[in-house]
């Protein structure tokens, strides 16, 4: 055996090492997101007015300094509060159990106020009729109907608290209360008003709300006030915390929440564990099957690729932060699928070692002129689905981020297991005397089929699907869009037993949801979802977990999306798509050096985009986040057939110089059919295993991923490869 291969085995050794280092124990190396482990993902919106970008980037890194003060003491092990653009806030929190009092402990402006309260009996008539009388405003105490004229000057603001605790009342057994210490300044402040005031009440105002308004029996020169009222022993201690630490710069607005319970993030990873299992089993089965010894070492290299997922995932916190290395749900989706991509290009060298053989080379000759030969068409394929996954990477956020990191990840190692692991292999096990022969399976037979020929017949029928696909998407309207795009909220609930349908209508209108759609799952009656196409007030959980009290009610997920991030986030997906095009037509018009070859497999690959569109509107799916992860995955991976087959083409174009295009394009396209079938089949496997195995999460996205690949072999074949040779005629003609 050569001393080089030797060499080159030890450093695969040495890098699959390091990532088994990185990838277990795997619950300690590997961060779970959100849809896994359970929490809460929100995106806050800073109401800075018209302030400058200067001023507003400001008042937003004071707001997220203030909400870590705030969040501390809320159980969460390790919260994530970062920038997003110049006035918004994401605030991640994994593991919160809950929610309420999360949203009302962040959302909580804080801006407290000390007001005085007139005992004018004439001015209070006139406020009541509509006539308000000047420096003054009606307000209602927060457990009373009492009215109240306060004075709209501020007594005394929020800055002079110095420190707040809590304290059990010394008057009133069993009640809860907020006790103030006011620094020098505001004591001094606070014991003038007292004494000039005695008598009068003092309304005591949180974010614009009236908490009690005691009278002013004395001067009160302690610095000591007392905010009295039905609290709790969290929400006092989390109103005190709010009052020690400052109110914040400006309010906050919530455009975006998305909750995963714990009982849902359980199931997401049995359901991610499942698919992935199920997919690799289907891959290496049929390896092994087709290709024997050489599907034998292709399922080793698909082996080494998982590991080299595992260990960067665990390796990239260390060296880019945990928030980009997570992983999520899509995440896991992404190496089913890298697996099967990474098929791909085992699948392009072993049928490149057959033909070698066929034309009389040696074994040894031949493994050499096999990776040769498919090394171009391997990493120009790979590159087009590397554009859309690094997209994902920077447009997306939260899981679909995940989805893009693993995908990148996966395509990055299944580059390097297939063409140097499979190689070392080889070469050890020939070197060895192990391997004398390549056997291969030929299923498919050489075929010398005019496709060309057949184009404008499948011109019309693409126009045909296509046409009607988007007929019923723009006449669904509205009802196209899932809530990341339309706004509105989406609530999962698991009851103990089936739950009454018609009881659990009449509680959504209560609380202002008459409107709402519940849906149920056949295959497990006692999850209900209620959709609603706007954002509603009301505690609906507390309201269900009140009607349905023997019910043991568990939040598996709940997501609201404000019209405002609804707009961005469809913006934000348009971009993604047309970056992604463009992207590609720039690449193959450099790597093929024809203009009408990128043009054409970019047109192909909107194709294969369109009919997924259609078919998932035809099924009355709706589009959310992860179809357009689909769409971009689709656009990356759909184009990798048409690579291959350009690949060929201009392989012919050397080799016969007299063969006219048409001829060419036929010749290649066949040539590569076993191949596009082979490959194509095998990642459908993967996605059938997401789609069976995933979960209702995954269900759209596998969909999508299922219609959009079936379309790219048949876009590859009958639309990219004719249109070259049309515009190339329509070139000659001219």
């Amino acid at each position: 055996m050569e001393r080089k291969v030797i060499y080159k085995a030890i450093f695969i050794l040495l890098i699959l090492g390091l990532c088994a280092f990185f990838a277990f124990p795997f619950h300690r190396r590997i961060n779970l997101g959100l849809d896994l482990q359970g929490g809460m993902n929100l995106l806050l919106r800073v109401n800075t007015g018209k302030l400058s970008l200067q001023d507003r980037e400001a008042v937003r890194d004071l707001t997220i300094e203030k909400l870590r003060n705030r969040i501390d003491d809320l159980g969460v092990s390790e919260p994530d509060i970062r920038a997003h653009g110049s006035d918004e806030i994401v605030v991640q929190l994994p593991g919160i159990t809950d929610r309420e009092r999360a949203l009302n402990k962040i959302g909580q402006t804080g801006l407290l106020e000390f007001k005085l309260v007139s005992d004018d009996q004439e001015k209070i008539k006139e406020a009541l009729s509509g006539t308000m009388p000047e420096g003054y405003e009606l307000k209602y105490p927060k457990e009373s109907n009492e009215p109240l004229l306060v004075e709209k000057e501020t007594a005394l603001s929020g800055n002079a608290i110095k420190d707040a605790n809590v304290h059990f009342s010394q008057e009133q057994f069993g009640q809860i209360e907020v006790k103030l210490q006011l620094n020098p300044e505001g004591a001094a402040k606070f014991a003038e008003l007292t004494a000039k005031n005695i008598g009068r009440r003092l309304a005591i105002i949180l974010d614009g709300k009236v908490q009690s308004a005691p009278a002013i029996r004395e001067a009160i020169p302690s610095g000591e006030a007392v905010i009295s009222g039905r609290f709790t022993v969290d929400e006092a201690r989390d109103l005190a915390k709010i009052l020690k630490h400052g109110a914040l710069p400006a309010s906050l607005q919530f455009e975006e929440e998305r909750t995963i319970g714990p009982l849902l993030g359980k199931d997401s990873i049995q359901k991610g564990r499942n698919a992935c299992i199920a997919g690799s089993i289907l891959v290496f089965i049929f390896m092994i099957l087709y290709y024997r010894l050489a599907g034998f070492v292709a399922d080793i290299a698909l082996a080494c690729n998982l590991l080299m997922i595992l260990g960067c995932l665990g390796m990239l916190p260390y060296l880019i932060g945990a928030s980009v290395a997570t992983l999520t749900l899509p995440g896991i989706a992404g190496i089913v699928l890298s697996l099967g991509m990474a098929v791909d290009a085992n699948i392009l060298i072993n049928e490149r070692i057959r033909e070698e053989l066929k034309s009389g080379k040696g074994l040894r000759q031949a493994l050499a002129n096999g990776y040769t030969k498919a090394f171009s068409a391997i990493f120009d394929s790979n590159i087009t689905t590397l554009f859309a996954a690094i997209i994902l990477i920077v447009i997306g956020t939260g899981s679909i981020k995940g989805f893009g990191v693993t995908l990148t990840i996966g395509l990055i190692a299944s580059m390097f297991s297939a063409i140097f692991v499979t190689r070392i292999i080889f070469e050890i096990l020939i070197g060895l005397g192990w391997m004398k022969s390549f056997s291969l399976v030929s299923l498919i037979p050489e075929t010398k089929l005019d496709f060309i020929g057949k184009r404008k017949i499948f011109y019309a029928l693409s126009l045909l699907v296509i046409g009607i696909g988007l007929f019923v998407f723009f006449r669904n309207g509205k009802n196209s869009y899932g809530i990341d795009f339309s706004g509105g909220q989406l609530q999962e609930y698991s009851f103990k037993n089936v739950p009454d349908i018609d009881k659990l209508r009449n509680v959504l209108k209560e609380v202002g949801m008459k409107d709402a759609l519940i849906q149920q799952f056949k295959d497990n009656p006692k999850v209900v979802l209620i959709k609603i196409g706007e954002e509603k007030g009301g505690n609906l959980t507390a309201k269900l977990r009140e009607s349905f009290p023997e019910e043991d009610i568990q939040v598996l997920r709940l997501e609201r999306v404000g019209p405002v991030a609804g707009r961005y986030l469809k913006g934000k997906a348009l971009w993604a798509l047309f970056w992604s095009l463009v992207t590609i037509l720039f690449y193959v018009t450099i790597r093929f050096k024809h203009f009408n070859f990128a043009v054409a497999g970019v047109i192909a690959l909107i194709h294969d985009v369109l009919v997924a569109l259609g078919f998932m509107a035809i099924t009355g799916r709706q589009i959310d986040l992860l179809s357009i992860t689909a769409f971009l995955t689709i656009a990356g991976y759909s184009v990798n057939d048409t690579i291959v087959i350009y690949d060929r083409v201009r392989e012919n174009m050397r080799i016969n110089r007299k063969m006219s295009l048409y001829e060419n394009i036929n010749l290649s396209v066949n040539q590569c059919l076993s191949r596009t079938i082979l490959t194509s089949g095998i990642t459908l496997l993967t996605v059938i295993a997401i789609f069976v195995f995933g979960g209702e999460v995954l269900s759209n996205f596998a969909f999508t991923l299922l219609v959009g690949f079936v379309s790219g072999v048949y876009s590859t074949v009958y639309i990219a490869s004719p249109l070259v040779l049309a515009w190339d005629t329509r070139r000659s003609n001219k």
